[in-house]
């Protein structure tokens, strides 16, 4: 008797890319989410003595992590060509922001490795999001 398979549908890459944007967007919410929970984070943030305090570093903050949200809408809306071009040059970007991030956190203390750990994760899921534009399946008309 023959082994039962699991039907296998092949998603495309627009779906696929979008999936693994929305969830490197969650690692992003997760990681500052969590490094609120180190002792005296939050009273740094309260008291105005993080990395993000003046209006133009917030406003430069706001554009970047917006880059995301604009990646997904054209993704979904614009030419492949486009999108594919629009993914590979953001996932460079993500993937060497996040690779910054880590590497500068050396030593890795206990109060910053799970912001480590993160920033690595996202930067894997962005290498797959260049790699899955790269590779983008052309069509023969």
């Amino acid at each position: 008797m023959p082994t039962p398979k699991f039907d296998e549908l092949k998603v495309n890459t627009r779906i696929k890319l979008v999936a693994l944007w929305v969830a490197t967007m969650f690692f992003y919410i997760y990681g500052d989410y969590f490094a609120l929970y180190i002792p005296g984070e939050a009273g740094k943030l309260v008291d105005g003595k993080t990395l993000l305090n003046e209006p133009i570093k917030v406003f430069a903050a706001s554009v970047l992590m917006s880059l995301p949200s604009l990646v997904i809408i054209t993704t979904t809306l614009a030419l492949a060509a486009v999108a594919r071009w629009v993914n590979i040059v953001f996932g460079i970007i993500f993937t060497t922001i996040m690779v910054l991030i880590a590497v500068t956190s050396f030593p890795i203390t206990a109060e910053v490795s799970a912001y480590v750990f993160y920033a690595v994760v996202e930067s894997c899921i962005t290498v797959v999001i260049i790699w899955q534009a790269w590779k983008w399946p052309k069509s023969i008309d």
